[in-house]
C-alpha cells in the first residue's frame, strides 16, 4: 500500500527556538560576534592587498583565510539574527541547497589554506635559505586557486546528490543553519549514498589537511627545540601554540560534524560544535594570525600614526592660527 505523503519544499529552522528567554542576549551577542568578524576579516584583506610589504606567500594565505572567514560569517549570521525575532523562519529547499553550497566551498578552502598555511611556515622555520625556492609567489597563487577549485567540486558533489533526495515528511531543522546532515535525516528516500559520499570525501579530505597540517608543525616544533636562544625558542612556541588551538578548534568541530560514525543521529552536541566551526574560529582567526604578528602590527601602527599626526597637527596649526 502506498502512503499519500505530501513533498516538501520548505522548511523550518528551529536552531534557538527552545531559548525563548534568551533571544535578546543571544541576539546580542552573535550580533556583536558578527561585526568584529567581520571588521577584523575584511580589515586584514584591505591591509594586505594595500600594503606591498605584505604580498609574500604568508599573507597571501591570510589574506584568503580572512577573506574565506569572512564568507563564512555572511553564509550564516544574517539568517540566523533575522530568525531570532522573525515569526517565520522558513526557509526554501533551494535557498536551503545554496546556504550549504556557499558553507561548504568556504569551508573546504579553509581546510586547504590551513594546510597551506602551516607547509609555508615549516619552509619559513625548518628550511630558510630555500623559501624562496620552495615557495615561490606562483606556487602560493596554485594553492590558493587550488583550494577554492576543490571547495568548489566538494559542495557541488554534495548539493547533486541532494537532488535524489525526496522530503515528505517533518520540516523543522534543529538547527541556526540549512546543514545537509539535518536534510538526510527528514529524507524519506534511504540517504545511504549520500552519507556514504559525505564520510568519504570529508574524510579524505580532513585526513590530507590535518595529516599535512601535523606533520608541518612536528617538525616546526622539533626546529624549535632545537633552537639555541631560551627567548627565540619560547616566542617561537607561543605563537606556533597559538595557531594550533585555532586549527584544533576548527578541525576538530568539523570532524565531529562530518566524519563520525552513524552521522544520521541527531545529538545535542551537533548545534554547539557547529557554532565553533563558523562562528567561533573566523572570529579568533584575525585576532591570533594578525595581532600577534609583527609585520602586521607595525603596518597598522604606521597606518594609524599616518592619520593621527596629521589630523592633530592640522588641529594644532588651526589653534595658532
Amino acid at each position: 500500500m502506498i502512503e499519500n505523503h505530501t513533498m516538501k519544499s520548505e522548511f523550518i529552522l528551529t536552531g534557538f527556538s527552545d531559548h525563548v528567554d534568551l533571544k535578546t542576549l543571544l541576539f546580542v551577542v552573535f550580533f556583536a560576534i558578527y561585526l568584529i568578524t567581520m571588521v577584523g576579516n575584511i580589515g586584514l584583506v584591505i591591509l594586505i592587498s594595500k600594503e606591498q610589504r605584505l604580498h609574500t606567500p604568508m599573507y597571501i594565505f591570510l589574506g584568503n583565510l580572512a577573506f574565506v572567514d569572512s564568507c563564512c560569517a555572511c553564509a550564516i549570521t544574517p539568517k540566523m539574527l533575522e530568525d531570532f525575532f522573525s515569526e517565520d523562519r522558513r526557509i526554501s529547499l533551494y535557498e536551503c541547497m545554496a546556504q550549504f553550497y556557499f558553507l561548504c566551498t568556504v569551508e573546504t578552502a579553509d581546510c586547504f589554506l590551513l594546510a597551506a598555511m602551516a607547509y609555508d611556515r615549516y619552509v619559513a622555520i625548518c628550511s630558510p635559505l630555500q623559501y624562496h625556492t620552495m615557495m615561490s609567489k606562483r606556487l602560493c597563487i596554485q594553492m590558493t586557486t587550488g583550494a577554492f577549485i576543490v571547495g568548489n567540486l566538494h559542495s557541488m558533489i554534495h548539493v547533486g546528490l541532494l537532488f535524489r533526495l525526496a522530503f515528505c515528511g517533518s520540516n523543522h531543522i534543529n538547527h541556526f543553519y540549512c546543514d545537509i546532515l539535518p536534510l538526510y535525516r527528514l529524507s524519506c528516500i534511504d540517504p545511504y549514498i549520500n552519507e556514504l559520499v559525505l564520510f568519504v570525501f570529508s574524510g579524505s579530505i580532513q585526513v590530507f589537511t590535518i595529516g599535512s597540517v601535523l606533520i608541518s608543525y612536528l617538525y616546526i616544533l622539533f626546529m624549535i627545540f632545537k633552537m639555541k636562544s631560551k627567548e627565540g625558542r619560547s616566542r617561537a612556541f607561543s605563537t606556533c601554540a597559538s595557531h594550533f588551538v585555532s586549527v584544533s578548534l576548527f578541525y576538530g568541530s568539523l570532524s565531529f560534524m562530518y566524519i563520525r560514525p552513524n552521522l544520521l543521529e541527531e545529538g545535542d552536541e551537533d548545534i554547539p560544535a557547529a557554532i565553533l566551526f563558523t562562528i567561533v574560529v573566523p572570529l579568533l582567526n584575525p585576532f591570533i594570525y594578525s595581532l600577534r604578528n609583527k609585520e602586521v602590527k607595525s603596518v597598522l601602527q604606521k597606518i594609524l600614526t599616518k592619520k593621527v599626526i596629521p589630523g592633530n597637527f592640522k588641529q594644532t596649526t588651526s589653534t595658532i592660527a
